[in-house]
C-alpha cells in the first residue's frame, strides 16, 4: 500500500534539491519558489503522520491556508512535536515565492540563502519526526 505521507516528504526533499540547484545556477526567483513548496509538502507529510486529512468540503486537497494552519497550531501549538524554530517558516517561504512569482522585482541571493537554510531545518525536522520542542 502507498503510503502518502512517505510520497509527499519525498517530494519536498526533490523540491529542496530543486531549491538547491537553482540557487547554485543563480535563479533565485525559482529557488524561493522551490524552498515554499518543498516545506509545504513537508508539512504535509507531518500533518498525514499526525493524522490529520483536509477538510472534507477540500475533496483532499490542500490548501495554502490550511496546512501552514494546522501545521503550527496543531503540531508546533498544541502537540509540541516540532521545534519552535518552525514557527512561520511557511509564512515566511510562502511570501517569498508570493513575491518572486508575482511581484515586479528579484528575489536577492541574501533571501534566497536565508529561506534555503530555513527549508533545510524544515524538512530535516519532518524527515526525523520531529522531536518536540527545543
Amino acid at each position: 500500500m502507498l503510503d502518502i505521507a512517505s510520497l509527499f516528504l519525498e517530494k519536498a526533499q526533490r523540491s529542496l534539491a530543486g531549491a538547491e540547484s537553482e540557487c547554485a545556477n543563480e535563479r533565485y526567483d525559482n529557488t524561493a519558489n522551490r524552498c515554499y513548496y518543498a516545506c509545504f509538502q513537508a508539512a504535509i507529510a507531518a500533518l498525514l503522520r499526525a493524522g490529520i486529512q483536509p477538510p472534507v468540503g477540500a475533496r483532499g486537497q490542500w490548501s495554502h491556508a490550511f496546512v501552514p494552519a494546522r501545521f503550527e497550531g496543531e503540531l508546533l501549538g498544541r502537540r509540541k512535536l516540532y521545534p519552535t524554530e518552525l514557527r512561520n517558516v511557511l509564512q515566511r517561504t510562502y511570501l517569498l515565492r508570493r513575491a518572486a512569482d508575482y511581484e515586479h522585482e528579484l528575489v536577492s541571493q541574501t533571501q534566497v540563502d536565508r529561506a534555503l537554510r530555513r527549508s533545510r531545518l524544515f524538512v530535516q525536522a519532518v524527515q526525523r519526526g520531529g522531536g518536540g520542542i527545543r
